[in-house]
């Protein structure tokens, strides 16, 4: 009931305006507080309008320890779905189960950043009748924007919510840190449904997710298990290679001209990217350098020095580890952002277009500086595009850090098997035997032989490898195309042949 006061102070409105503050009847039952909670997944589906040759989405925050991908696709199978379009943001070991799911045609078609695991290494083989579009991180939200990547149901979990839909992943039982991966689908999908394992008190904020964006929520007993996160790729190193390797890429960083109080940086998964900042740390703390950001996948390393005061602010898209995730729900400092505010090439702001240094990762380099993350030495999809060809294409110094020599396989090769990352766009080669220098850059490479680096061409990091290790034997394709690798602009880069 309106009281005295109340209608004092609606006097001066006009009889239309006055409907508006009408008290609202209570629904004692709270079926319309409560109208976003569905009872099963299969309520929610059928609430979405999900039909056969639809597209659906995932998020890959919890990396190897996901729980929803493959619970979700269980469900769309039993409930009889065909011919779906499967675009989660990346996919790992865990979800070997999807290859059931492609051989009963639930799964035609799939867009992701990667491919690992038997799910790889069956689709290598031609288990997949249309090939795989593998996209970068940026080049995703890309795809998504241009209309070529059209999400129908975005299937995201997340580890607290509330019965409206704000949600966050970085409180709860199982948090996973930032959702910046998740955002560009709740933003785009034509249907939202939050799969969470905490519904806490409206309004829960600040969340992730935003109450608009959400259409359904399903509660569950677990979305994923933190401690997978890493899955290996995001492992600390003591191997003394690595850690010669991470020295190495410190002092080309060290000696590049952009190490001076303000520079921004990015390191990858691997051991030695991520003892870079390790060592990185040291020589910062020494002559009293402070980094203005930290961006990317964060992990601890980064954390580290924002508490040390060694780096102003974390921009972070993807939590790469318990650290992190706890230090973005702590430190004011450490700001969660989407893909398209990270890396997507036709943002109106990505991240990386500030960024000064990369450090990342390889599996195979060529003469070119062509460089592979996702094709293993027998041409298994094993890896993933992520980043890496976004952030080599906009950092004003971007560092490969790769052995010369894996065991007995060669990394510097004539030509890569597959091309993520075009050499134009690489600027240094560290390896344990010398530092290759794109040859466009004629500065830089001075600088590093003035600061006693051993600089070496290429051409003879690649002889060398081959005296160690021979010359690899052909692999041996079939002409059936697995995959297609887009560039982040969308165009097509190279393809992945079956396995003959």
């Amino acid at each position: 009931m309106i009281n005295a006061k109340d209608r004092a102070d609606m006097k001066d409105l006009t009889p239309s305006d006055a409907k508006f503050f009408k008290p609202k009847e209570k629904d004692n039952s709270g079926k319309e507080r409560d109208s976003k909670i569905c009872k099963t997944i299969e309520e929610s589906i059928k609430k979405s309008g999900l039909k056969d040759g639809m597209t659906i989405s995932f998020h890959h925050a919890f990396r190897g320890g996901d729980k929803v991908l493959n619970f979700v696709m269980d469900v769309i199978a039993k409930m009889g779905f065909r011919d779906l379009t499967l675009a989660s943001s990346s996919l790992s070991s865990v979800h070997d189960p999807l290859i059931e799911h492609i051989k009963n045609g639930v799964v035609t078609q799939i867009y992701t950043s990667g491919l690992r695991s038997k799910l790889g290494e069956a689709i290598s083989r031609g288990l997949m009748q249309k090939p795989v579009q593998i996209h970068s991180h940026g080049g995703r939200v890309h795809l998504i924007k241009s209309g070529e990547l059209k999400i129908d149901v975005a299937f995201l979990g997340v580890p607290v919510i509330d019965r409206f839909g704000n949600a966050t992943g970085y409180k709860g039982r199982s948090k996973c840190g930032s959702l910046g991966y998740a955002m560009s689908d709740a933003r785009y999908a034509k249907y939202v449904i939050a799969v969470s394992e905490s519904l806490e008190e409206y309004p829960s904020f600040p969340a992730s997710i935003n109450q608009d964006q959400v259409d359904s929520i399903v509660l569950v007993d677990e979305v994923g298990d933190p401690s997978q996160i890493g899955e290996g790729a995001t492992r600390m190193t003591s191997n003394p290679k690595e850690l010669l390797l991470a020295r190495r890429a410190a002092k080309v960083i060290v000696n590049s001209g952009l190490f001076k109080n303000g520079y921004s940086l990015q390191t990858g998964t691997g051991g030695a990217s991520l003892a870079t900042t390790i060592f990185l740390s040291e020589k910062m703390e020494e002559e009293n350098i402070t980094a203005s950001f930290g961006l990317g996948g964060i992990t601890g390393t980064m954390v580290y020095m924002l508490k040390r005061g060694l780096i102003k602010t974390l921009l972070d898209v993807q939590s790469f580890d318990e650290f992190a995730a706890k230090s973005l729900g702590e430190n004011q400092n450490h700001i969660e952002i989407s893909a398209n505010q990270y890396a997507n090439p036709s943002s109106k702001g990505a991240a990386i277009k500030q960024l000064d240094v990369v450090v990342l990762s390889a599996l195979e380099i060529d003469v070119d500086f062509n460089v592979n993350v996702l094709t293993g030495s027998k041409g298994i999809l094993r890896g993933a595009s992520g980043g890496h060809c976004d952030t080599a294409a906009e950092a004003k110094l971007s560092i490969i850090v790769a052995p010369l020599t894996r065991g007995r396989i060669p990394t510097i090769l004539k030509r890569v098997n597959t091309i993520i990352t075009p050499g134009n766009t690489v600027d240094v080669v560290v390896t344990d035997q010398g530092v290759a220098v794109n040859p466009k850059n004629i500065e830089l490479k001075k600088r590093l032989k003035n600061a006693g680096i051993t600089v070496i061409e290429i051409e003879e990091l690649h002889k060398k490898a081959m005296r160690i290790c021979g010359k690899p034997k052909p692999i041996k394709y079939s002409d059936k195309v697995v995959a297609t690798i887009r560039y982040r602009d969308g165009s097509v880069l190279d393809v992945v042949k079956a396995l003959a």
